[in-house]
């Protein structure tokens, strides 16, 4: 049985709980977890379609309950739990095309209900709940554009109210809660990643720019620990002067610290173990993780480290069950659950790298 961690763990305290695998093979899902049940909707499945599946895991029983299908087939939504309800908000559709509708799962009554439409369909949305509000951020549009669009649902008015636009467009960005802001990372902008670091302050309603991220990389990884946030990994783009030379997947490590607002310089010496991209990136006993993704070898990654912010080196930590690039992943009851993804083909596993027993 997983246990808090109350301090920085030894790399030979964590280990791999291993879930029955969902009844639903899928890649890019949408997870959310409330009171021990995790719940995995939509996605794509082997025919590479846009899924209406909905399942829900009972963590301490590790049981999987098949739940109403979506009203709406979709993979790429974003998913909160807030309440007693699960808000699934946009995603792509069969068609490919980004969606305006939201669906509402109330698990007092098991039943899906639409809730009020967003002003434009998105794809890519970012979704942070607080205080029970539910605000999304960005997406991109029925035109292929990044969205700007900042937008607050409460399930008391059950209706969307526009909130000052993002300076930078983009979808897909890490978001995150520290005290009263919201902190955007990264994104696209079509095929191009994007390196602004925004925050958006719930007080003042009011957006704040920080230093952009130093490189440019596609499918980074994004943890907060110890007071700074760190990004991790991904696919280095060609920049202005090496334009000729192609993306390569990076070991790469940077450091914002939130209180002195600024990106630390740093040697090779806390650069990843393994070069990967597509990961999933947290933090769990004190540590910032990173687990699977692609590299380059010619299948998924397997591979499990740590790195500790106070003696700055990574560690290697046992290695995944099923390796795995393009996984969800939800971290509740320190635990740092891997979902679906990506092995030989849209993968069922469910996965969580917790801590031993009296760690």
């Amino acid at each position: 049985m997983p246990v808090p961690a109350m301090a920085a763990a030894t790399a030979s305290s964590f280990c791999w709980e291993v879930f029955p695998p969902m009844p639903t093979c899928r890649v890019y899902c949408s997870p959310a977890y409330r009171d021990g049940h995790l719940f995995v909707v939509g996605g794509c499945g082997r025919a590479g379609l846009p899924l209406a599946a909905a399942e829900m895991l009972d963590v301490p029983s590790q049981t999987w309950l098949a739940l109403p299908p979506l009203p709406t087939a979709r993979a790429g939504a974003a998913a909160v739990a807030v309440g007693k309800q699960v808000l699934v908000v946009g995603g792509m559709d069969s068609r490919q095309s980004p969606l305006a509708s939201v669906d509402v799962f109330n698990t007092d009554e098991g039943k899906w209900e639409p809730a009020a439409a967003l002003a434009q369909p998105s794809m890519g949305v970012s979704a942070v709940e607080r205080d029970g509000v539910v605000y999304a951020l960005g997406g991109m549009g029925a035109d292929t554009s990044p969205q700007a669009l900042v937008r607050l649902y409460e399930p008391g008015t059950a209706r969307w109210q526009p909130l000052p636009s993002m300076p930078t467009p983009c979808y897909g960005a890490s978001a995150f809660l520290q005290g009263s802001k919201i902190f955007l990372l990264g994104g696209r902008q079509g095929k191009l990643p994007v390196t602004a670091f925004e925050a958006f302050d719930l007080e003042t309603r009011s957006w704040t720019r920080y230093p952009s991220v130093p490189s440019r990389r596609a499918f980074a990884g994004c943890a907060v620990a110890e007071g700074c946030v760190f990004s991790l990994g991904g696919l280095q783009q060609p920049g202005p002067h090496n334009f000729y030379s192609r993306p390569h997947f990076v070991s790469t490590v940077e450091i914002f610290d939130l209180e002195q607002g600024a990106w630390s310089k740093l040697g090779r010496a806390v650069r990843m173990r393994d070069k990967r991209a597509d990961f999933v990136a947290g933090c769990l006993g004190g540590r910032v993780v990173a687990a699977g993704g692609l590299g380059n070898q010619s299948f998924p990654l397997g591979s499990v480290e740590g790195f500790s912010p106070v003696r700055k080196r990574w560690e290697q930590l046992p290695a995944m069950p099923t390796g795995r690039c393009s996984c969800s992943s939800y971290q509740a009851l320190s635990r740092l659950f891997v979902i679906g993804g990506v092995a030989q083909g849209p993968s069922g596993a469910v996965e969580a790298l917790c801590l031993r027993e009296g760690a």
